[in-house]
């Protein structure tokens, strides 16, 4: 009880003072993340030694299902906060990204692992696969708050939020290939992959999204005409959809995280005017609240001998990943993504694809399914390392972005 009390009012006072401070911690090189990140290290055992989540039980598990319900509800705020029908007018772009963006993000990502590290190729994918997704919790310090919107172009903001909302289940199946690869037949482990993943555990999580969200909103405007919903019970309805999808998708074996995405989209369709500005509130609060302790986990069980043993080969792959994994990829897809054509906007975009929450899911379900921890402990690192750099350049590049743009003749 000592301990989780403690927890309790680590968070609590993280989040009180995130929240009272948000303005200026916005506009400094200091992100909510990295601060949590920070707090989490001072309190582990390699710190002051106040929290050890090792005696706390199973901590992959506990790290596993937390980065879940963490995605689930940032995702959940992305969807919401996208403008309505935002994919079905810029699928091309969104396309582009998904479908080419990121195999090739994680291709370059899988060489670099097997380069540097000297990994055989399958589990070299692991390790790419693991990082190749954008975070959407990382990439909200660059898509959210008065710096951001005041600073960067709505249209560029906009996609990176629907690149990161949608990536993030897509990245289920990059994932799985090299599981099955290595822990199945060669020719079943193809078909699972085109049969079992894309079709019933993709595709599904996509009817089951789009059902549940659809029905959810079209209850909401049901009750609101009836006069049957107080503002309470109103607030409650979007992190209730949340969990319902989350749950619902682990039920029947599907992609839950990309079930959660789409169910906003869906149910963001079918709200709107009032409610939709209300969603928009209660789902930024419930975001600072619920996925900063995740960054504190972290911090409690971050591997620093396993990181160590890496030695310069682990510093090399983050490093080169950082630099690598995304930055040529948007500049060449430059000339078809409208929102990023000019050249600056392309490397704010090329530069902050954070790599953080759906690595570390990804990277603890594949030691779990494979048991091979060596995607955690090079993923966790790059996870650190991008916690760092993104969260310290945020508010710089963006200044900058704004800077030149008012120096431009128009």
């Amino acid at each position: 009880m000592h301990e989780l009390n403690v927890a309790l009012a680590a968070v609590g006072s993280l989040v009180l003072v995130l929240g009272l401070l948000s303005r200026p911690v916005d506009r400094s090189w200091l992100s909510p993340p990295l601060v949590a990140f920070l707090l989490g290290i001072l309190l582990s055992p390699h710190g002051l030694g106040w929290l050890n989540p090792a005696a706390w039980g199973n901590v992959d598990t506990l790290l596993e299902e937390t980065t879940r319900l963490t995605l689930g509800i940032s995702l959940m705020g992305i969807a919401l906060r996208l403008p309505p029908f935002y994919p079905r007018r810029h699928w091309r772009s969104l396309l582009l990204l998904l479908a080419i963006g990121m195999p090739a993000m994680f291709l370059i990502s899988s060489l670099l692992a097997h380069w540097t590290l000297g990994l055989p190729w399958l589990i070299a994918m692991l390790v790419g696969a693991s990082v190749c997704a954008t975070d959407p919790v990382l990439a909200s310090s660059i898509v959210t708050g008065s710096l951001a919107k005041d600073s960067l172009p709505e249209s560029f903001r906009h996609l990176l939020s629907g690149e990161s909302g949608a990536n993030d289940g897509l990245a289920y199946p990059l994932v799985l290939l090299p599981i099955l690869l290595l822990t199945a037949p060669m020719e079943s482990a193809w078909m699972d992959w085109f049969v079992k993943v894309w079709l019933w555990e993709v595709g599904m999580a996509v009817v089951v999204g789009m059902l549940l969200g659809w029905a959810s909103g079209r209850t909401l405007v049901w009750a609101e005409a009836k006069e049957y919903l107080d503002q309470p019970s109103f607030l409650s309805i979007t992190l209730a959809l949340t969990v319902l999808v989350l749950g619902v998708g682990k039920l029947l074996g599907t992609d839950s995280i990309l079930a959660v995405f789409v169910a906003g989209l869906a149910f963001d369709q079918v709200v709107g005017g009032k409610e939709r500005g209300e969603e928009d509130n209660v789902q930024e609060a419930v975001n600072l609240f619920f996925t900063l302790p995740v960054f504190v986990l972290f911090g409690l069980i971050a591997p620093w001998s396993e990181w160590m043993a890496l030695g310069w080969g682990g510093i090399a792959l983050a490093l080169l990943v950082m630099l690598l994994r995304r930055l040529p990829v948007i500049w060449a897809l430059r000339p078809w993504l409208p929102p990023v054509r000019e050249k600056r906007i392309a490397l704010v975009m090329g530069w902050f694809g954070p790599i953080g929450v759906s690595a570390l899911f990804y990277a603890v379900m594949i030691a779990r399914r494979t048991d091979n921890d060596t995607a955690w402990v090079a993923g966790s690192l790059v996870v650190a390392v991008s916690i760092i750099l993104h969260g310290v350049t945020a508010a710089p590049f963006a200044k900058r972005y704004r800077r030149q743009a008012a120096q431009t003749p128009t």
